[in-house]
């Protein structure tokens, strides 16, 4: 981020936000996660989802195998939304739940070949929707606008995303020992 006075495109410091440019900026986050979820609410509406069953098929893409435990804290649900969610997806045929490899305890979440297809559908809209803005906007936009992302993050959230991003073959969230999936 930059940290000197200079206005930038439109007239705005970034030093001296007034709370009218922050609302601005809000109000803009507002209609770009409208824009950027209107084409997958279609879908999920047609077939009776919400978009719970999208996030948790989006990461179940990311991570193959991921347990239920790791799901929840990435997720940051409740296990009893997160059931609910699970439930509909597997009677549904969309995601497959397996025993753990390493421990019996937990349960895996694999995507089956329809739910593979869905998910695809359901995110083609979303890429090409955000590769399009980072092509309008530009290479210093894009990382801007990730260090704009990354500021807003807890840093347990931080941790989190730059653990997925750095090492996306990992899982999503860390294990802990002896803990049921």
């Amino acid at each position: 981020m930059r940290n000197d006075p200079h206005p930038i495109p439109g007239g705005e410091s970034l030093l001296f936000l007034t709370d009218d440019q922050i609302r601005r900026g809000i109000e803009a986050m507002y209609f770009a996660y409208r824009a950027f979820t209107a084409d997958p609410d279609l879908i999920l509406e047609e077939i009776g989802y919400g978009r719970a069953h999208h996030r948790a098929l989006h990461f179940i893409t990311r991570d193959p195998g991921l347990t239920v435990t790791a799901l929840l804290e990435v997720l940051g649900v409740t296990k009893q939304s997160l059931n609910r969610v699970l439930r509909t997806l597997i009677e549904d045929g969309l995601v497959d739940s397996r025993v753990g490899r390493r421990d019996r305890r937990e349960r895996q979440l694999h995507l089956t070949e329809k739910g593979v297809a869905l998910e695809r559908r359901l995110s083609e809209a979303q890429r090409a929707r955000v590769r399009a803005a980072y092509r309008a906007a530009g290479p210093q936009a894009v990382a801007g606008f990730r260090q704009v992302l990354e500021a807003m993050m807890d840093g347990e959230m931080l941790a989190q995303f730059r653990a997925l991003r750095e090492a996306p073959d990992q899982r999503l969230a860390p294990r802990r020992a002896g803990s049921a999936g």
